[in-house]
């Protein structure tokens, strides 16, 4: 599919063209949100040109450090050399698919965030994205104010999950019999490792960081999914479902994640130090 052109052009840049039609001409820059505070490190892989440099464009003007990339196979080397904040991902790329590069990547130990690209816009497309590890799609022809707002938003949530600044590095969250290590994204249940995926850890630290805090489906959404989710509340039902199969010794009667009829999901602040989990690979 082909998008309306657009010329762009500013006092200190050569004219270029752009295809998406919701496109931020640069000289509009400074109309975006303040810069992020600190300088992150992006990796965009997409085949157009024109979208990866406008994309690039604005991102320099928060500060961040970008590298491009045109191709699945050269994505996937630059993404596996680590290093990165954040992975802008084309769904459809030559040679290595978007899909199975974020398959590989979230297959990897270390955890970096990804922001898929999509010219699909099906529900079906949109959620097998998610699924296989991504943290937010956007479909194009997108926005690029849209654009740094999900950027942003993917960063908010990583500081909001990070380990609070008294805390000493690599102490461990526990409750009851559950230890989680934020460091090397790990849980343990009275001693046995439990296997979660990236989504799933994300979802219980955002609970046993609050314990008795009661989340809406909604917040949960924001929180952990990130921006742009709305209407997706079924996906926090099977993620909690999957979830309570590890960590839970019964999950039709859980013990730590627990259900707030009517409202939503609290996480329980007075866990039993009796062993209630399944050893990795179980469930």
């Amino acid at each position: 599919m082909s998008f309306p052109s657009l010329r762009c052009h500013g006092p200190d840049r050569d004219d270029f063209v752009i295809t998406s039609r919701y496109a931020t001409p640069p000289y509009c820059s400074g109309n975006l949100e303040s810069a992020l505070p600190v300088t992150r490190r992006i990796l965009i892989v997409e085949d157009s040109k024109d979208i990866a440099e406008l994309v690039s464009l604005h991102l320099r003007d928060l500060d961040c450090e970008v590298q491009l990339a045109a191709d699945g196979n050269t994505g996937y080397e630059y993404a596996a050399a680590g290093g990165w904040d954040l992975i802008i991902l084309d769904l459809m790329l030559p040679g290595m698919e978007g899909l199975e590069l974020c398959r590989r990547l979230r297959a990897r130990e270390h955890y970096t965030p990804i922001l898929m690209l999509t010219a699909k816009s099906s529900e079906v497309d949109r959620v097998v994205g998610l699924e296989m590890g991504a943290d937010d799609y956007l479909t194009k022809p997108f926005s690029i104010r849209e654009l740094i707002a999900r950027v942003k938003a993917i960063f908010r949530r990583l500081e909001a999950l990070a380990p609070k600044p008294a805390a000493e590095a690599g102490e461990l969250v526990t409750a009851g019999a559950m230890a989680i290590d934020p460091e090397k994204r790990t849980v343990a249940i009275g001693g046995a490792p439990v296997e979660l995926t990236a989504r799933e850890f994300d979802l219980l630290m955002q609970f046993a960081r609050n314990p008795g805090r009661v989340y809406s489906r909604q917040q949960l959404l924001d929180l952990v999914w990130g921006y742009g989710h709305d209407g997706y509340e079924h996906t926090v039902n099977s993620h909690i479902n999957r979830l309570r199969a590890k960590i839970e010794r019964d999950p039709s009667n859980p013990e730590y994640v627990l259900t707030v009829w009517g409202v939503g999901y609290k996480f329980n602040d007075r866990p039993a130090d009796a062993p209630a989990g399944r050893a990795a690979g179980a469930g």
